[in-house]
């Protein structure tokens, strides 16, 4: 087969396969499989079939363009954190291509590869609340396309990544209402497979057991982060015989559940129910009452995120970087008695 040109007969011919199938492997025409697509290109690559066609697809293609997939832009921390992006990718002369996975695995893993068929020179990635199985970012690491997590991350994936101190932050948190007399302290998480979720409930348990208040499991609960979710979440709490008298939650928008769920329970805040969030979304000064929250850098987190992937698409070989960005509490009234 050397001494000529390679055809695509010849490449059939070679496999036992048609000619078509050999064109459609070439495609990457999903009618045909992984392991007959993978022949195909193992003896078109051996027998150097692409130098004389000009095409290749075992070379990448690549676009001056992130791809950026967060849970969702309509929560505040998501939209200013692509707003630092687009500025620092901006000054290096690259685009941004925004995808939602609207907290879903099946979509999350959808978008990644499409990203990368369309040959992105780099992923910057918050994770979906369901995720909770990790090949499809164990695939980028191998095709060598760089890789930042922020906020929501996971250990399974040696990769840059940019956070707040979680643990920190939720020991901070507890600690705050624990100085404003509160004694039965509820954690309400998101979904129990996100890290986040579990840092952050170690962070409440270290506060109240250096308080000497013993964590109780019946005030541990969690949310799946639709307002369906939020509020059933909050009533299992509030209507039970003996209710908390101060909640942390997982988000700003677990909290307003929390919220909802003490008002149509009867309960004044923050007298019978202080309450705090994450993220201080700018609604958290318009609700009655204004609501405790946790301020994340959320601008900056966008920024440490692009300048990472630029020096990791500069570099992708140099040693592994992990962000940790301060937070710090905003008090307001819903925990504030002296306020309120």
């Amino acid at each position: 087969m050397e001494k000529k040109q390679t055809t695509l007969k010849d490449i059939a011919t070679k496999l036992g396969v048609s000619i078509s199938t050999v064109s459609r492997a070439l495609q990457g025409n999903p009618r045909i499989s992984a392991r007959t697509r993978e022949r195909v290109l193992e003896l078109a690559q051996k027998h150097n079939y692409f130098q004389t066609k000009h095409i290749n697809p075992f070379a990448p293609k690549k676009i001056n363009a992130v791809g950026v997939i967060v849970p969702g832009v309509k929560y505040h921390l998501y939209a200013m954190a692509i707003s630092g992006i687009e500025k620092i990718l901006e000054k290096h002369q690259m685009q941004i291509i925004i995808c939602q996975s609207n907290e879903s695995y099946a979509r999350e893993k959808i978008l990644v590869n499409e990203l990368l068929d369309i040959g992105v020179a780099g992923l910057i990635v918050s994770l979906a609340g369901e995720t909770k199985e990790f090949d499809h970012f164990l695939e980028v690491k191998k095709r060598r396309i760089p890789l930042v997590f922020f906020n929501r991350l996971c250990d399974e994936v040696e990769a840059d990544k940019v956070i707040i101190d979680n643990f920190k932050a939720a020991y901070d948190a507890t600690q705050h209402l624990i100085s404003v007399g509160c004694k039965r302290i509820a954690y309400i998480g998101g979904p129990k497979i996100l890290q986040i979720s579990t840092t952050r409930l170690l962070g409440y348990k270290k506060a109240l057991a250096d308080a000497n208040i013993s964590v109780e499991e019946k005030f541990i609960e969690y949310s799946d982060f639709t307002r369906e979710g939020n509020l059933s979440t909050a009533r299992k709490l509030l209507y039970s015989p003996e209710h908390p008298d101060g909640v942390l939650a997982f988000s700003d928008q677990v909290a307003i559940g929390v919220m909802l769920a003490a008002k149509e329970r009867g309960l004044k805040m923050p007298e019978d129910l202080a309450i705090i969030g994450i993220n201080n979304e700018p609604v958290d000064e318009l609700l009655e009452p204004t609501l405790t929250s946790i301020d994340q850098p959320s601008y900056q987190m966008g920024v440490e995120s692009a300048n990472l992937i630029i020096e990791r698409i500069a570099d992708f070989d140099k040693a592994i970087s992990r962000k940790v960005l301060k937070s710090h509490l905003i008090i307001r009234k819903s925990t504030n008695k002296n306020k309120s």
